[in-house]
């Protein structure tokens, strides 16, 4: 209580809408803590795979933003990226924060299709004794069987757990989720774009389309026994998938998918901006204009680096708090 013109203020905190009702703790408490062991499984290849390359410090920090910097490890960015992510998300579940339950179910959703993808290279007999030959062999299963777990874990506690419904969509409701149908925009033509590219790819014969869609869903095609890695072609489709379905559901004015937005803008984000270092380094800026299809490839990244910046902007920001007038977070006792 404070004191304002004789009288009494109350700038108490009332009930924080951003944090997830008392029946579903024990929900978000098993999801942050199967995100946190998967986490920590990835991180601790990264790790381990630094220390075996004998890479320093500096050299790992480097290597983390220039693709040109040599290996820092046994994983790729994709899987940097996603322990950052995992860890993250972990941390906001065990914290009880609403935010956490889309982009826990998205990630859940991510690492259950890596798993798969190793389940369906497992059916062939060559690719299953390749883990006998492999020093790292029972480690990477292990890591595949321990993704799988917490995939199933995380959906199966999170998906019934959902936030209670707010009240009915009042007139202008429309322009009052124009920040959520922003990013939806933004996120659906940027999955079209990538749509536009890989079919580009695919067409021109430089790569099978279906040795290409073989080798994102089944791991014998572009063997991983060596750690648990999912390859360039998985990465493209789950992203071409992430940005259509989080955009889609954006785009229909759901506040509920800030989350999900936010972390996989995240992702994408950060490989962007390796890509944008990539560049600078080799003088591609310079060069890439001198043919249309350089033009394009330039466009797009300069398109995805403002995107995914936009995207993550606007997801951490007061206009995607969970009810108008709301006073949650870091504005919880300034009067509306």
């Amino acid at each position: 209580m404070a004191m304002q013109d004789g009288g009494l203020l109350d700038v108490r905190p009332g009930a924080d809408s951003g944090r997830a009702a008392p029946e579903h703790s024990g929900a978000y408490l098993a999801a942050g803590l199967a995100l946190t062991l998967y986490a920590g499984a990835l991180l601790a290849w990264v790790v381990t795979g630094a220390v075996d390359a004998r890479v320093g410090p500096l050299d790992f920090a480097e290597g983390l933003f220039n693709p040109l910097a040599g290996p820092v490890g046994a994983l790729g960015p994709q899987e940097w990226a996603l322990a950052v992510a995992l860890a993250a998300v972990a941390g906001a579940a065990l914290a009880q924060r609403t935010v956490a339950r889309p982009a826990a179910v998205l990630l859940a959703c991510l690492v259950l299709a890596r798993s798969l993808r190793e389940g369906i290279g497992l059916l062939h007999p060559g690719y299953r004794s390749a883990y006998r030959f492999e020093a790292m062999g029972g480690w990477t299963l292990a890591t595949h069987v321990l993704g799988l777990l917490a995939g199933i874990v995380v959906l199966c506690a999170l998906l019934p757990a959902r936030p209670e419904a707010g009240p009915g969509r009042a007139p202008g409701s429309w322009w009052a989720g124009r920040v959520s149908r922003i990013c939806g925009a933004l996120f659906l033509l940027a999955g079209l774009v990538q749509t536009a590219w890989l079919v580009r790819l695919l067409a021109d014969g430089t790569k099978g389309a279906g040795a290409y869609l073989a080798s994102a869903v089944d791991a014998a095609v572009s063997p991983s026994a060596v750690a648990p890695s999912a390859g360039a072609a998985f990465a493209t489709l789950t992203a071409i998938a992430g940005w259509l379905v989080a955009g889609r559901l954006a785009l229909r004015g759901r506040r509920d998918v800030r989350g999900a937005l936010l972390v996989f803008a995240a992702l994408q984000l950060y490989l962007v901006v390796r890509t944008v270092v990539g560049y600078t380094v080799t003088g591609a800026f310079g060069t890439g204009t001198r043919t249309v299809e350089g033009t394009l490839d330039l466009a797009t990244t300069a398109y995805l680096l403002a995107a995914m910046t936009s995207v993550v902007v606007l997801t951490t920001g007061r206009a995607f708090s969970p009810g108008h007038g709301s006073t949650h977070s870091w504005a919880r006792t300034r009067p509306e």
